[in-house]
């Protein structure tokens, strides 16, 4: 629609030309191809705090104390000055422009760790709706705690995990959950997702999937458990049998079972349940389906009774989107593209298991291809998460999956690395448009919406326009002539924005010495 580089002729254009229907937010949105952070300030004098993101709607900035013990939240503002020259672009911006203070304005500080406890840094989720943020502090994690209440071994114990629903606006905890002597996965948001009210936290040492509400009035409301049982009366049930049975057999029989309850979990049965129907219902013939159930179903058997569950998803209120792994080394496997893990649909409503794939299922990956945006489910109160880039709305990012595809020596080990990175972690990825591969080019290499550290580089980033073929800006972490150290690993992370021509880049060695902080924006 937009050809003009210029802003004005494209205001313009926009007063005397209708888009076409249903695309005028991203004819809008290819005004950032002019609103661009062209404007660096390098190592800016700021408070040596651990800054983690900006909220979804842009109004907040989410930073930790360097002890992991208070919570600090920043306003962004903008940088205003008066300038008695005719062409202010050329001169330097006055000395307050290297405070931090000159961009974002403190709102509070919040104490939300206990003495022996430590913010997770790498934890935050935010309500869009009702401005409420959820945070995580924890203690010491334990590697061989003992096995109570049915632990799953070879899972590390945290003895105290306590989420804290805080309202942004004012900094008041209005809630807190704590889970005792368990292993929630807290980085990067892995163990715990959000959609609309509803939040889901998997609990890995006891194998429970907690599904929880948030109520506008800030409370935690636990929903149900989702585990040992699946129904909120299964315990009930199953504990009324107990005692009927009781009255009917032995007493030195029914101790010795109750001491050794050979029953598979809730979620396992109807795993297992679906696993056997379908193997069943893939031949009519009844020798034939004799052997293929021993083949498919009975051979594997102890295989899957051993998966574990070690991620969710929800795909919407009433789906989960489950992983099952299993135990490696001494905890939960991480590298899932070598080792078997399998996929599940669960339904909470109707306790039922709909889909099951394996992590190299073609149909998934055709899904995963597909349907990519659908797997990263997002609140339907979001504004600005709806229009992240993906190979499933973008011609560029498909084109760049395809080309990865033709590449890979393995199919099968390429579609098991893409679709390990499924379920997806929750606001993992930031809604700013200068990541949107319609609008400008990057190396992912260096910088993505991906909500990850990486490896720093004493080079300019560069943002090419799509459109024109032609260098936008540069982001640039660390000093500005480069590093004078470069023996010590650096890392950098970036935070965009999701909508204003601002970022910041920190670049931190592994050593405890202050990062780098620059800020980018449009003067």
């Amino acid at each position: 629609m937009f050809k003009s580089s210029n802003v004005a002729a494209r205001i313009f254009e926009r007063q005397i030309r209708t888009p076409a229907p249903g695309t005028s937010v991203h004819c809008a949105r290819q005004f950032y191809e002019n609103l661009v952070p062209s404007f660096t300030i390098y190592d800016v004098e700021c408070p040596d705090h651990s800054f983690r993101k900006f909220t979804d709607d842009g109004q907040y900035l989410i930073s930790f104390s360097r002890n992991h013990q208070d919570l600090i939240v920043y306003r962004p503002t903008w940088l205003s000055y008066s300038c008695k020259e005719e062409d202010c672009n050329a001169h330097e911006p006055p000395a307050k422009a290297k405070r931090f203070e000159s961009f974002f304005h403190q709102l509070y500080c919040v104490s939300l760790a206990a003495s022996n406890e430590l913010i997770c840094k790498d934890f935050f989720l935010y309500m869009e709706s009702n401005q409420f943020g959820i945070f995580a502090t924890s203690t010491a994690q334990v590697q061989d705690a003992p096995l109570i209440g049915g632990a799953i071994p070879g899972v590390p114990s945290i003895e105290k995990i306590t989420f804290h629903l805080l309202r942004l606006d004012d900094g008041v905890i209005l809630d807190e959950m704590v889970f005792h002597n368990d292993y929630v996965n807290l980085a990067y948001n892995i163990g715990v997702f959000l959609y609309d009210d509803l939040l889901a936290v998997v609990s890995l040492r006891y194998q429970t999937i907690h599904i929880l509400q948030i109520r506008d009035s800030g409370n935690f409301v636990n929903v149900r458990a989702i585990g040992a049982f699946c129904q909120e009366d299964d315990e009930l049930f199953l504990n009324s049998s107990s005692q009927f049975a009781g009255n009917h057999v032995d007493p030195v029989e029914n101790d010795r079972s109750n001491s050794d309850n050979s029953f598979l979990s809730g979620i396992k049965q109807r795993l297992l349940s679906f696993i056997f129907r379908v193997t069943w219902s893939e031949e009519s013939d009844k020798m034939q389906r004799v052997q293929n159930l021993k083949k498919k179903f009975y051979f594997h058997f102890q295989d899957y009774v051993d998966l574990m569950i070690s991620k969710v998803q929800f795909l919407d209120r009433h789906h989960l989107l489950v992983k099952f792994g299993g135990v490696v080394d001494g905890g939960l496997q991480r590298t899932a593209d070598h080792h078997p893990s399998f996929f599940a649909v669960y339904n909470m409503e109707t306790t039922e298991i709909v889909a099951f794939y394996q992590n190299a299922a073609d149909d998934l990956y055709h899904l995963f291809e597909q349907y990519c945006d659908h797997l990263h489910a997002t609140s339907r109160n979001s504004l600005h998460m709806n229009f992240i880039s993906s190979h499933s709305n973008n011609i560029h990012a498909q084109e760049q999956l395809k080309c990865m595809k033709n590449k890979a020596s393995n199919t099968s080990q390429f579609v098991k690395k893409m679709l390990s990175s499924l379920p997806f972690s929750c606001q993992s990825q930031s809604p700013s448009p200068y990541f949107d591969q319609s609008l400008f080019r990057f190396d992912e290499k260096l910088i993505s919406a991906a909500d990850r550290h990486r490896q720093s580089t004493d080079h300019p980033i560069k943002f090419i326009s799509r459109r024109r073929h032609i260098l936008k800006f540069k982001i640039k972490p660390g000093p500005e002539f480069g590093s004078t150290d470069g023996r010590s690993k650096k890392i950098s992370s970036f935070l965009f924005h999701p909508f204003l021509p601002l970022a910041l880049s920190i670049q931190q060695t592994l050593f405890l010495q202050p990062p780098v902080v620059n800020i980018h924006f449009r003067r």
